[in-house]
C-alpha cells in the first residue's frame, strides 16, 4: 500500500512513524514533509494548500490512502477534492471540518444540542462587541472565529484589555480573516485536558488523554504558542470524568454533526476544561493535536492503517482501540524568540543518540537537511518524547534526552508535566 501524508510538522512525523509500523504499508510519501520525515518517507515539494498538485500527485503515483494532518487543508476542503478524484482519504470533509474552522459554528452547535461549554456571544461587528463588553464580568475570553495557528485566543482581565483585544482581532486583523467574526466567552477555571478520538461518522473511540502547555515560558508566563510540550495520560482525567464526557460530550458531538448533515469522519480533538461544575468543552479541533500526537500515537497498540480504514469504511465499532499501560512526555525544543521572531539555520547536533532506542523519540517540526546535516528551520524545532512506566519516569527521561541535542538558540520550558506532582 502507498500512503500519502499531508503536512510538515511534528504531528505529521508522529503519524508517519505510526504508519511505518503497519505491515500493510510499502511506501510513504509526505507533502511537503520536513527533514525528519524525510528519513522514513519520500518528501514531495508540494504545499499543503496546493490542492490541484496534491490530487495530481496522488493520481499519478496511484496513492492508496491519503492522511491529511493539518487544519488548513481540512478546513479548505482537500478531503473533498481527493475523494472526487477517487482517492481514499482520512480526515473530515469541508462541511465537517467547520467544527474547527469556525468557533462561532461550534459554539452554536453545542448550545443547540446541550453540550456543556462556556456561556458566549458571537459578533461580526466590533462596535456591538465593545457594547457587550461594557456590561460583561471579567476576566473574559476573546476568540477569533477562524484558524489562527492556536494563537487566536485572548484572556482579558479588564475592560481596557478587552477593548484592545477587540481592536487587535477585528479591526487590526492581527489573525487575518480569522478575526472577521469573534466569540466572546465566559472565563472558565479548572484543569485543561485534551482528548483525541477516532470517528467514523457514527461511532467514536477515545484515545488516551493528554495535556498541552501552550505558553512560551515556564509557569505559563509567555505568549501563546502552538504548544511547548505535553504529557499523556492526564492524571486529572479520571474514570468519573470519562463517564461524564462519554454521556454528555463525545457521542453527543458526533450525533449533532450527523444531525446537521455534516457527517464527521476522522479525528476529533476535544479540548476540555474540568470545572467545579463538571467538564466543559473549550474547543474542538478536527485533527490530531500537535504536540499531543507525539505522546498519544507512540502509546497506541493498534495498527494505525487498520484504525484509519475503519473510520473511512464506517466499521470503527469493530475495532478494539488499545493503548499501552504507561506514560509519555514530550518537551518541545524551540528557537529562542518563538513565537515572535527568531533566527534559523543553526546546525543541530546529537540526533543520532535517539537511534535504536525504543522508549525515546525525536519528532522534527522545523528542521531542514543541508550538506552539513540538519539545521533549524522554524520556531518549534524538535519534539523530544520519552515513554516511562509512569508520568514521573517519562518526564525524567524526556528531560534527560533534551540534553542529548544541542543547537544555538535552543530554548525550552523546564516545567512540562510539573502538574503531575500535584495530582
Amino acid at each position: 500500500m502507498k500512503v500519502l501524508i499531508v503536512g510538515s510538522g511534528g504531528r505529521e512525523h508522529a503519524i508517519a512513524m505510526s504508519v511505518k509500523k503497519s505491515p500493510k504499508v510499502d511506501k510513504i510519501y509526505c507533502a511537503p514533509g520536513n527533514a525528519g520525515i524525510g528519513q522514513i518517507a519520500e518528501c514531495v515539494p508540494v504545499g499543503a494548500m496546493e490542492f490541484d498538485k496534491i490530487v495530481a500527485f496522488a493520481k499519478e503515483e496511484k496513492i492508496d490512502l491519503t492522511i491529511v494532518g493539518m487544519d488548513d487543508p481540512l478546513v479548505g476542503g482537500l478531503v473533498d477534492e481527493l475523494e472526487k478524484a477517487g482517492i481514499r482519504t482520512f480526515g473530515p470533509r469541508k462541511n465537517a471540518a467547520i467544527l474547527e474552522g469556525s468557533k462561532a459554528f461550534s459554539k452554536d452547535l453545542m448550545k443547540k444540542y446541550n453540550i456543556p461549554t462556556a456561556a458566549y456571544e458571537n459578533f461580526d461587528d466590533p462596535a456591538k462587541a465593545l457594547e457587550y463588553l461594557e456590561t460583561a464580568s471579567f476576566p473574559i475570553v476573546l476568540k477569533a472565529d477562524g484558524l489562527a495557528l492556536g494563537k487566536g485566543v485572548l484572556i482579558c482581565n479588564t475592560l481596557e484589555e478587552a477593548k484592545e483585544g477587540v481592536k487587535s482581532i477585528m479591526e487590526d486583523k492581527k489573525f487575518g480573516t480569522a478575526g472577521n467574526r469573534m466569540v466572546i466567552e465566559e472565563f472558565m477555571t479548572g484543569r485543561e485536558v485534551s482528548v483525541l478520538s477516532f470517528v467514523d461518522g457514527k461511532t467514536i473511540k477515545i484515545m488516551s488523554s493528554a495535556q498541552d502547555h501552550k505558553r512560551a515560558k515556564d509557569g505559563d508566563q509567555g505568549l501563546n504558542t502552538g504548544g511547548m510540550g505535553t504529557f499523556s495520560p492526564s492524571p486529572f482525567y479520571t474514570e468519573e470524568v470519562d463517564e461524564f464526557c462519554k454521556k454528555y460530550i463525545y457521542q453527543a458531538t458526533v450525533d449533532a454533526m450527523a444531525a446537521e448533515g455534516r457527517e464527521f469522519k476522522g479525528v476529533i480533538f476535544f479540548g476540555l476544561m474540568l470545572t467545579d461544575k463538571g467538564p466543559k468543552v473549550l474547543e474542538y479541533n478536527a485533527r490530531f493535536g500537535d504536540p499531543e500526537a507525539q505522546v498519544v500515537l507512540p502509546r497506541m497498540k493498534n495498527d494505525m492503517i487498520e484504525v484509519v480504514e475503519a473510520c473511512i469504511d464506517g466499521t470503527l465499532d469493530q475495532v478494539d482501540l488499545q493503548f499501552e499501560d504507561n506514560a509519555a512526555v514530550c518537551v518541545v525544543l524551540a528557537s529562542d524568540g518563538y513565537p515572535v521572531s527568531y533566527e534559523k539555520g543553526f546546525p543541530i547536533k546529537g540526533l543520532e543518540a535517539f537511534e535504536d532506542k525504543d522508549d525515546y523519540f525525536v519528532f522534527h517540526a522545523g528542521t531542514k537537511k543541508t550538506e552539513e546535516g540538519f539545521v533549524t528551520n522554524g520556531g518549534r524545532v524538535l519534539g523530544v518524547t520519552a515513554k516511562g512506566n509512569d508520568l514521573k519516569e517519562a518526564r525524567k527521561k524526556a528531560y534527560e534526552a533534551t540534553e542529548w541535542i544541542s543547537f544555538a538558540n535552543k530554548y525550552m520550558r523546564h516545567d512540562i508535566g510539573k502538574a503531575i506532582d500535584e495530582a
